[in-house]
């Protein structure tokens, strides 16, 4: 059996990374056997972060390989289907969510002092003293300094805002010719999309991101339309089956 390792459930998530629920949403899909494995300390990880996949013994890191290792045990199972465009499009609005706004979102929880206390209650608050309270110091300001690096740091709070705003706005536009990315067709790259709007929208308490993201109806309701074609919600309450 295959088994994913991912970050301890936080904030009202199951999982607080959207690059596990990726992996867990194409698992899903596809049905193949696997198992989650809560790894509270992502050094633990091959790379130094989550998720990972043992298969057997056979290790890959970081979700896109992930992604690619299913897709090849599974004769296509994820990319096979594809056209040319599709493929090209996908990897454009995966890139989109997972390498700009996602470091949005990460600093609506690192980087605002009014809700990182939320950041030090779920993922250190197990940790002795006093290392739960040096800890997440430390580990805010590598965030601090890799935000700055990446670029979005050197901007001010509303720059960053109208940058969330513009992404949203495409994926909004885009979804809105259909249920998912590519019409009715559901397809990984929807897993990796949808993946980082759901945790971004069900943080509890919410983010500033949480807040943004609600202005854009469709994108919301574009995400809870992936987890519920697939039955897996990121956040840890899960809809009624009358809802």
């Amino acid at each position: 059996m295959m088994r994913l390792h991912v970050l301890p459930s936080a904030f009202g998530l199951r999982n607080p990374g959207p690059f596990a629920f990726k992996c867990e949403l194409s698992l899903l899909h596809l049905k193949l056997d696997f198992e989650l494995v809560d790894s509270p300390d992502p050094r633990t990880g091959p790379k130094g972060k989550m998720p990972y996949l043992d298969d057997g013994g056979t290790i890959v890191a970081d979700s896109e390989l992930i992604l690619e290792y299913i897709d090849q045990k599974t004769d296509g199972g994820l990319y096979g289907h594809l056209s040319d465009s599709e493929w090209a499009e996908g990897v454009a609005f995966t890139r989109l969510a997972e390498e700009h706004l996602y470091w949005l979102m990460v600093a609506s929880r690192w980087l605002d002092d009014s809700w990182f206390p939320n950041i030090k209650t779920g993922f250190f608050g197990a940790m002795p003293f006093p290392v739960r309270q040096i800890a997440p110091v430390m580990a805010q300001r590598e965030v601090r300094k890799t935000y700055h690096l990446q670029g979005l740091g050197r901007h001010t709070h509303e720059e960053q805002l109208g940058f969330a705003r513009r992404d949203l706005d495409a994926i909004a536009k885009k979804v809105g010719h259909g249920p998912f990315l590519f019409g009715d067709k559901l397809t990984v790259f929807d897993f990796g999309v949808a993946s980082l709007v759901a945790g971004a929208v069900d943080n509890e308490p919410a983010t500033w991101m949480s807040d943004l993201v609600r202005e854009f109806q469709p994108v919301v309701d574009y995400a809870e339309r992936v987890q519920g074609t697939v039955g897996a919600w990121c956040r840890m309450s899960v809809p009624s089956a009358a809802g």
